[in-house]
């Protein structure tokens, strides 16, 4: 059995009491019950206030040389030459038959410079890639454990960074590198809730420093230490998808309603060609959002039914909403199911049939701009 890996910040859960669990063979903070949190607590904290996330087990890596901007923007989906240096970019590593490998954040730093953050399990097969595609004189090198990352996300997150004089001017998707306490940290605006918020990217070794001043300022203005369970519900919440389980090998971009973040108009980046066709074509099946109207909570790989019963697509991810106070769901639905007006659907949960209706995402209102 593989030992899973670990934060730089792990003794800091262990001592808040936080339930740890495996994400991508890392141990990782689901909650912080012991110490006041819990999952409902800390997504109403991000909500309200300001919740400060570890997701260091995300990967990072640089690919640098000449030309290394262009390189990228020949593999992956969005077109690389719509932003400048300071900008990022969500984009999405495919393979040649249109799945998704993995979504990942582009960091323009310059032309010869790009910092990505793909997920924690596909670090390093999306590091493999780009390292064997490489031109002579662009190198990959995969630097997972050479950050951290922290996200300080909510409508009070600027005060929080201001505790620390860190700078909050920053346009939405947007980075600047700074340092705190003397040490350098790179400042992004960006984070996966839908609320105002910022990550950042000190080095691994002065991780704990910068958590212990981002705790301290959260709890002043009524925030919290969040974990990844809360992460979740606020992600699905805004309809954001998450590779695994929204976007697969099996599920493209067409499908998951993440178009937007290809380039159509570029001459070149992997799975191009397939892409083109079901563009072209339409895809078979959407994913959608489920709003539950009886009393019970969804999860993935639930069947969902037409009002005659018949299957017409499966959950990909369900939860209950903290701030809804109901059951949604994110479903992969057949294009051609008749639906009615009112979208209602039942999703088949350990025997019986929960009442929905397809709704617009997000759920919820976003504040990220």
């Amino acid at each position: 059995m593989t030992e899973l890996r670990r934060s730089p910040l792990h003794d800091r859960h262990v001592a808040l009491g936080a339930k740890m669990a495996d994400f991508g063979g890392w141990q990782m903070p689901i909650e912080y019950g012991a110490s006041g949190g819990g999952v409902v607590a800390e997504h109403t904290a991000v909500r309200t206030s300001v919740g400060i996330f570890d997701v260091s087990h995300l990967g990072k890596a640089t690919v640098a040389g000449p030309g290394a901007r262009d390189f990228v923007n020949s593999c992956l989906t969005a077109d690389l030459g719509k932003i400048g240096p300071g900008q990022a970019q969500y984009t999405l590593c495919c393979a040649e038959d249109g799945g998704v490998v993995d979504d990942v954040f582009s960091y323009l730093v310059s032309d010869e410079q790009v910092f990505l953050m793909p997920n924690a399990a596909n670090a390093d097969e999306v590091v493999g890639l780009l390292a064997a595609a490489a031109p002579d004189g662009v190198t990959v090198t995969n630097q997972h454990e050479d950050f951290a990352v922290l996200a300080v996300q909510g409508p009070k997150s600027p005060q929080v960074l201001q505790a620390l004089h860190l700078p909050v001017e920053l346009d939405y998707v947007s980075f600047v590198d700074t340092d705190f306490d003397g040490r350098p940290v790179r400042v992004c605006r960006t984070g996966y809730t839908g609320e105002h918020g910022y990550e950042l990217i000190p080095s691994w070794q002065d991780a704990p420093a910068l958590w212990d001043a981002l705790v301290e300022a959260a709890r002043g203005l009524g925030g919290m230490p969040a974990g990844l369970g809360a992460r979740d519900t606020l992600r699905t919440e805004m309809g954001y998808p998450l590779h695994g389980q929204d976007l697969t090998r099996q599920i493209s971009p067409v499908q998951a309603g993440s178009s937007w973040a290809v380039g159509w108009q570029k001459p070149a980046f992997w799975g191009r060609e397939a892409l083109l066709a079901e563009k072209a074509a339409g895809p078979a099946r959407r994913l959608r959002g489920l709003l539950v109207t009886d009393r019970g909570v969804p999860r993935g790989h639930m069947n969902v039914l037409d009002a005659d019963g018949a299957v017409i697509g499966q959950t990909t991810s369900g939860t209950f909403s903290p701030t809804l106070k109901q059951g949604i769901a994110l479903a992969l639905i057949d294009s051609g199911a008749e639906l009615g007006e009112s979208g209602e659907v039942s999703i088949e949960v350990r025997g019986r049939k929960l009442a929905a209706r397809v709704v617009k995402l997000p759920f919820v209102p976003s504040h990220v701009r």
